[in-house]
């Protein structure tokens, strides 16, 4: 036997507990909670019952003196439009003169961004402040910085306990959530983020 036994084990266990490591972690590695003080609070598609009452009190908090919340156009729920729920919203909050609607087209991150883009240039100010999912928010402050160029990104985490905790593996959909959101990382890092 050689001396190349002993290195490979060591080799291997060094690489256990690597992956061990970042697998105690992983859950955690994905959230960004940093707001800061902006023109402009953007609130991304989806989770319609966490993410705008995060910004709505990130605006009470005076983080911003407006709120822009991203509604997918074409998206119907039975005889009403998203657009349309989203604009009775609005109109019902008592804030509903900060509050305005981003149509957004686009179905990835990456294409919401293009859209939010639209919109950010019919307001004032080039700090911006993302509301999403927790676990999303790392992925979400990435592709604004880089696709939405001129502006100053920060980013609050609107969370859902149901949906993930960063305990992954203590829940089925925590893990569901986690494993499929580092697969949309992995994807944006290698291969979205380049062209």
């Amino acid at each position: 036997m050689s001396h190349r036994s002993p290195r490979r084990t060591l080799a291997i266990l060094f690489l256990l507990l690597v992956v061990a490591i970042f697998a105690a972690n992983a859950g955690r590695l994905l959230i960004v909670e940093n707001p800061q003080a902006s023109d402009v609070i953007v609130v991304l598609a989806g989770e319609t019952s966490r993410r705008p009452a995060r910004a709505l009190e990130l605006l009470n908090q005076g983080y911003a003196s407006r709120v822009l919340i991203d509604v997918p156009a074409e998206a119907r729920i039975y005889e009403f439009t998203q657009l349309q729920l989203a604009e009775r919203y609005v109109q019902d909050l008592p804030q509903h003169g900060s509050v305005a609607i981003c149509p957004i087209y686009g179905l990835s991150t990456h294409d919401e961004s293009r859209d939010v883009q639209k919109c950010l240039a019919q307001q004032s100010g080039n700090r911006v402040l993302i509301v999403t999912s927790d676990f999303h928010t790392r992925r979400a402050l990435s592709v604004f910085r880089r696709e939405v160029p001129g502006k100053s990104f920060s980013v609050a985490a609107a969370r859902d306990d149901a949906q993930f905790g960063t305990r992954w593996w203590a829940h089925r959909q925590w893990a569901k959530t986690c494993f499929e959101e580092w697969l949309r990382l992995a994807w944006w890092y290698a291969i979205d983020r380049w062209h």
